[in-house]
């Protein structure tokens, strides 16, 4: 017996939006541990449980592919949050905790350090920060110039990560993590409250032209 319509084309769609998930979940793992360039469509499709020709069939191109990953990765807040009070104290916390020995790691970095020097995937990298970490953080700052000050930001959590989690420099490796978070959060202030417009000593950089 037939089954009706309107029985019938939701279980298709829910198995189909099963196996979009199943590979778009397998890509970002792929990814992260692989990079862009060292992460192939086939190992991805193994991972999914589905065969490559799915994934161009759902994606388009492994490069299609890569930027819902990578859209996957950064949406979620990791480090920087949603709330505007006592901002640069939180997201030097949650660094420092993040960072710490034992901790789980932030897989959506280890996304950026592994495939942004591939020419392929660093604009779509790019947009991902951008667009998600870099535009929520904007979104929280007061005052002018807030797309620079929420990367200038994200330079400093980006490089702490890299030198405590990835190349693990001694000092900020035994670094107590209170005080880890005391210092970024000092560094942070003047970058999330605007303090700008200071001239640097000895180098005539004042924050104007000329």
């Amino acid at each position: 017996m037939l089954l009706p319509m309107s029985t019938a084309h939701p279980a298709r769609r829910r198995d189909g939006a099963a196996t979009r998930e199943a590979i778009l979940a397998a890509a970002v793992v792929e990814f992260t541990e692989h990079g862009y360039a060292g992460a192939g469509v086939r190992q991805i499709a193994e991972r999914a449980g589905v065969t490559a020709m799915m994934i161009n069939r759902y994606f388009g191109s492994k490069e299609g592919l890569f930027a819902q990953a990578v859209d996957r990765a950064f949406a979620p807040p990791t480090v920087v949050g949603d709330e505007r009070t006592g901002l640069a104290g939180a997201i030097a916390h949650t660094l420092a905790e993040r960072t710490a020995s034992g901790a789980e790691r932030l897989d959506p970095f280890l996304l950026l350090l592994r495939s942004a020097p591939d020419p392929e995937a660093a604009d779509i990298v790019r947009q991902g920060v951008e667009t998600h970490v870099g535009a929520r953080l904007a979104g929280l700052l007061d005052g002018s110039d807030a797309d620079l000050r929420a990367q200038l930001a994200l330079a400093l959590v980006a490089g702490t990560w890299l030198l405590r989690s990835v190349v693990g420099t001694t000092p900020l490796v035994t670094a107590d993590d209170g005080r880890l978070a005391a210092l970024l959060a000092d560094m942070l202030e003047p970058v999330i409250h605007e303090a700008g417009g200071t001239s640097v000593p000895g180098t005539g950089l004042d924050g104007t032209d000329g």
